[in-house]
């Protein structure tokens, strides 16, 4: 039995990963959200609630985790970091598998994964694509969102491998530093190329 080709999706703060893995869908191929599976198993009535609750008491609610209140209890604090993934890395990888079940059919299948380089790592992938565009675009793209400073911009950098590096580990660069056309038709060519349905 042919198994679906899995594509990991990765790109640093403001590159587009999001608008990119939205042209994966609307071309019809299932993409797996790694960030929204999180949001999923620490909302109201996740998984990863109770199990949250009991390892860092009083940072969850009715409404699931005060992320506040968890970002403060593992800030700066790399044990309870540790504690954290333990509870929520292997949900998320429950969630994938069932993805995978799901999706058995498709020749490709995109995985979502923001920290692909600095947490989670290529296992189980074929391959992976970068988003990226240049620092100044990136630059203006993240201070433009709401809350956002440039003190805030550079912590974030810091905590992200450089974009120059990621690309030259990736196997495919997906450049969102031009129009949307035109980064949409890249799109369409790799996935043309991935399944064998170029001419």
């Amino acid at each position: 039995m042919t198994r679906p080709f899995i594509l990991g999706l990765t790109g640093s703060i403001g590159m587009g990963k999001s608008a990119v893995a939205a042209m994966f869908r609307g071309l019809g191929v299932p993409v797996f959200d790694a960030d929204a599976a999180v949001h999923e198993l620490q909302g109201p009535g996740g998984a990863c609630l109770d199990p949250i609750e009991r390892a860092f008491p009083g940072t969850t609610g009715p409404r699931g985790v005060d992320r506040q209140r968890l970002g403060a209890a593992v800030f700066g604090n790399p044990e309870a970091l540790k504690r954290l993934e333990a509870i929520v890395h292997p949900e998320v990888a429950e969630m994938r598998r069932a993805f995978l079940a799901d999706n058995g059919a498709a020749p490709l299948v995109v995985f979502d994964i923001p920290l692909l380089y600095e947490k989670t790592g290529q296992h189980g992938l074929d391959a992976v694509a970068v988003v990226s565009a240049s620092a100044a675009q990136q630059r203006e793209r993240v201070l433009a969102r709401p809350a956002m400073t440039p003190e805030k911009f550079e912590q974030i950098l810091k905590l992200q491998v450089p974009d120059a590096e990621k690309r030259a580990r990736a196997d495919h660069v997906i450049d969102t530093g031009t129009s949307l056309a035109e980064t949409r038709h890249a799109v369409q060519r790799l996935v043309h190329r991935i399944t064998g349905a170029e001419k």
